[in-house]
């Protein structure tokens, strides 16, 4: 077996179980490649490792059969970014704090190692979004996300006011901090801190999730995600902020530019564990169902 692995910085605490993590993939003689950025934070942190297969762009990694991120969801993200629409499946390991993507808790690193290594395990597909418009927005096939695309004012500038367009017809102005337009997996991120909906992962669904709206009287909206979404910015700045979940670029105002966001034509795969389904993680992460007072 073939793993790429992708990490950020951990804190102390942390290490025994990162190094846990390699110590398992060396005892079942995995093959496998870090990138370059967290290999330097693996020796910084005392981790021992042998291995001398480093990759320092997407196009770099090799062959792998699984991609590891070693983090938080955000971890999660940045290694999705990598892999692409190569779609290699993602085993998140949770070294940060809520670990919606990164499920896999230090207490289960020996066990999930194990039924990766004797493929016991699924692939959970789920669909992906991106933006496009007449000048580039990020690096050459870098347009895409799993949570959500958003634009928003800078720090400094007043509302801005965003222009929305389903398949051609008029939708609404937002006047805001910003607009968004979430996947069904993206439900439990961003959106959901704005007052979006909670969405089953794979309904077939976007979410236009407005940012801080002027107007109390605008919601959030829900789309099918075959829809093509037009989204068209007026800044009393000239410019305003676009991410792409982990990305994140200022893009200049101009007259009649339009952002077009649809649905990505190729899917993140995600490595699903027995008792990892959403459910299950909806309510130990947000904690439904607990009660308070005991």
């Amino acid at each position: 077996m073939k793993i790429a692995i992708h990490g950020r910085k951990f804190n102390v605490e942390s290490v025994p179980y990162v190094q846990q993590v390699f110590d398992e993939l060396a005892r079942y003689k995995v093959e496998i490649q870090l990138s370059e950025s967290f290999k330097r934070v693996l020796l910084q942190s005392g981790i021992k490792l042998k291995c001398q297969n480093v990759y320092t762009t997407a196009q770099e990694i090799f062959d792998a059969d699984v991609a590891f991120s070693l983090g938080g969801d955000g971890t999660f993200l940045e290694t999705l970014s990598h892999v692409g629409k190569r779609e290699i499946p993602i085993l998140g390991f949770n070294f940060g704090r809520l670990g919606f993507l990164a499920a896999v808790s230090s207490e289960q690193i020996e066990t999930t190692i194990g039924l990766l290594v004797n493929g016991q395990y699924s692939i959970d597909e789920r669909t992906m979004i991106n933006a496009s418009a007449e000048t580039e927005l990020f690096e050459e096939g870098m347009n895409f996300a799993l949570n959500e695309i958003a634009l928003t004012k800078t720090d400094t500038s007043s509302m801005i006011v965003v222009h929305a367009y389903i398949n051609g017809e008029f939708l609404n102005s937002y006047w805001a901090d910003g607009l968004m337009v979430a996947t069904a997996t993206g439900s439990t991120g961003y959106s959901l801190s704005c007052g979006g909906p909670l969405v089953m992962p794979h309904s077939a669904n976007f979410i236009i999730t407005p940012i801080c709206p002027h107007n109390l009287f605008v919601r959030p909206m829900i789309v099918s995600d075959n829809s093509v979404i037009s989204l068209k910015v007026e800044s009393r700045s000239n410019n305003y902020l676009i991410s792409m979940d982990s990305r994140a670029k200022i893009i200049a105002t101009e007259e009649d530019a339009t952002i077009v966001i649809k649905k990505e034509n190729f899917k993140a795969k995600m490595i699903k564990m027995e008792g990892g389904d959403f459910l299950n993680i909806l309510r130990n992460k947000l904690k439904w169902g607990v009660d308070a007072r005991n």
